[in-house]
C-alpha cells in the first residue's frame, strides 16, 4: 500500500449524478455545473497540492428533484441539498457559517524565536 500526502485542510463532495440530471443548473445561463462554480468562488486548483478540495463523486443515494447533494467533509452528518439555481456565495457562505474548514485558512505561524 502506498500512502499520499496532500496540503487539502477541507474538502466538499458534490453528487455528479445530481448535477447531470440538472445539466449543469447553476450559473448566469443555468449550465454550469456546481463543482465548477464552487471551485472559482472558493478559487481553489483540483489537485492533493491545493490547500482544499472540492470533489465530484458518483452518487451519493438521495437524489433530489432539482438540486444537487453536496457533502462538507468536516460535517459529514449532515448533508445539503442545494437547488438549481442558488448562487454559489450563498452555499460557500452556509458552508462557512456551519463551521467548515472551507473557512479562510489563518496566516501561517511564525517560527519559534529560540
Amino acid at each position: 500500500m502506498r500512502v499520499l500526502a496532500s496540503r487539502w485542510q477541507g474538502s466538499v463532495l458534490v453528487c455528479g449524478k445530481c448535477s447531470k440530471k440538472l445539466d449543469g443548473g447553476f450559473g448566469e445561463k443555468g449550465r454550469t455545473p456546481l463543482v465548477k462554480l464552487l471551485r472559482q468562488a472558493l478559487g481553489v486548483k483540483k489537485g492533493r497540492k491545493s490547500d482544499r478540495g472540492v470533489v465530484e463523486v458518483k452518487c451519493l443515494g438521495v437524489c433530489p428533484k432539482n438540486a444537487v447533494v453536496i457533502v462538507d467533509g468536516a460535517r459529514p452528518d449532515r448533508w445539503m441539498l442545494v437547488p438549481a439555481g442558488a448562487d454559489a456565495d450563498e452555499v460557500v457562505a452556509t458552508l462557512r457559517e456551519h463551521g467548515n474548514v472551507l473557512s479562510p485558512l489563518p496566516p501561517p505561524a511564525s517560527p519559534p524565536l529560540c
